[in-house]
């Protein structure tokens, strides 16, 4: 519910689409590296592996933001730490425009990793203090959403700004970035600092689970295997996508960026009908809010085990059918596992954000140089993209086996 009462019923949903427009931005700054990819390799003379290691520097840094602002997120205000990090990202992306070298570009990829990590536990912070329990699935697909929209809307940002002329990439990472500054405008302009205070009662000492609790619970470690096994699906293939296409199966530049678009948007789709079914399984089904979103994660595992299909086949229209329908089960998975966290605890969602973003992406980060090596070995891409498209099922087995129903409480 809202926090301040003199808000219209309407005013969360309002806010929620600000969110959506930040994980927008975010992604707007995180895939333009990945749209540029075979640009940039071969202007700074890069290998597979080292441009797997570009992610694996971002990733890393991800996940030490993570437990940084996930930390802050429960003990600075939001109001004021959100917008800051949002700046400092924007920034980061920017200057990766004017960088000449390997190591420059690894210098502001690194420090990109580290302050965008920190929307993420910002973000649920607020979707939880806004929204009712049996809303959340849904604002947290509309949340998700974003990463599609910035993801579609940027190779067609990149496709005007990239001509024939070597370095005419930098551009585009310098007009991307400075987008998201917009959005701090915006945030001061719709919101003040009393509407992020929380208005759900207090939780007594003697009710409070203690996060060390929560950690050695099986429900956190079944929470941990699930988003491992959803961020594998989704980076691999945003990261590895355009490759694959341009040089795995031979599809020119533009016909890679116009296809990102739209696998980008197949992915929104997910996203959004993950929230839609969730909705649909509460209210015409009577099925519990953990028990919706458990249908729906297994769901979006058949979609993304549809990687198998890769190997056999070639350039053509059943393969970018398959592709569409792997992004959508990809990002699908993300809505139900920002609810699972919410379920484990009141009281640390920015702490629990933290530490399950700075494991998700210290664990899967590597896979992006092991990735590139294969790649560099095997000259085949297809090996690589079957097993992440597999890699979510870990998580339906983790819930199945770890989920208990309470987490043990402190005396």
């Amino acid at each position: 519910m809202p926090a301040n009462p003199a808000r219209s019923a309407s005013w969360k949903w309002w806010i929620t689409g600000l969110l959506l427009l930040a994980t927008m931005i975010n992604y707007m700054d995180r895939v333009t590296l990945a749209n540029a990819s075979v640009r940039v390799t071969q202007e700074l003379g890069l290998t597979n592996a080292q441009y797997g290691n570009l992610e694996l520097a971002f990733g890393l840094a991800f996940a030490v933001g993570s437990l940084i602002f996930g930390f802050l997120a429960d003990r600075v205000r939001v109001y004021l730490l959100y917008p800051a990090i949002i700046t400092a990202w924007c920034l980061m992306g920017m200057a990766a425009g004017w960088t000449e070298s390997f190591s420059g570009l690894l210098i502001c990829r690194t420090l990109l990793g580290f302050f965008e990590a920190g929307h993420w536990p910002c973000a649920l912070k607020t979707t939880f203090t806004l929204l009712d329990e049996k809303d959340r699935t849904m604002g947290n697909s509309v949340l998700q959403s974003g990463a599609s929209i910035g993801a579609i809307i940027t190779p067609q940002i990149m496709k005007l700004l990239m001509t024939d002329q070597p370095g005419s990439w930098r551009p585009a990472f310098i007009v991307v970035g400075a987008v998201g500054l917009l959005w701090v405008v915006l945030w001061f302009a719709f919101l003040r600092s009393r509407d992020l205070e929380n208005a759900k009662p207090a939780i007594s000492k003697s009710n409070s689970i203690e996060l060390w609790s929560i950690l050695r619970s099986g429900r956190f470690w079944a929470v941990a295997l699930l988003i491992t096994g959803a961020q594998i699906v989704w980076h691999v293939y945003r990261v590895w996508l355009m490759k694959f296409l341009q040089i795995g199966r031979g599809y020119s530049e533009n016909e890679a960026l116009n296809f990102t678009s739209f696998y980008y948007i197949s992915t929104d789709i997910g996203c959004l009908t993950a929230g839609f079914v969730s909705l649909w399984l509460i209210g015409k089904r009577r099925t519990s809010p953990h028990d919706a979103r458990r249908i729906v994660y297994a769901s979006a595992c058949l979609l993304t085990s549809l990687s198998l299909l890769i190997p056999w086949l070639g350039n053509g229209w059943p393969l970018l059918a398959a592709l569409l329908l792997i992004g959508a089960g990809a990002l699908a998975l993300f809505p139900c596992y920002y609810s699972f966290v919410q379920e484990l605890s009141s009281e640390h969602i920015g702490r629990l954000t933290g530490i399950l973003s700075l494991w998700a992406w210290a664990v899967t980060s590597p896979v992006h140089s092991f990735f590139g090596m294969l790649v560099d070995r095997t000259k085949s891409y297809d090996l690589g993209l079957v097993i992440a498209g597999l890699a979510p099922w870990m998580g339906v087995v983790a819930m199945a086996l770890l989920w208990k129903k309470e987490v043990p409480k402190t005396a």
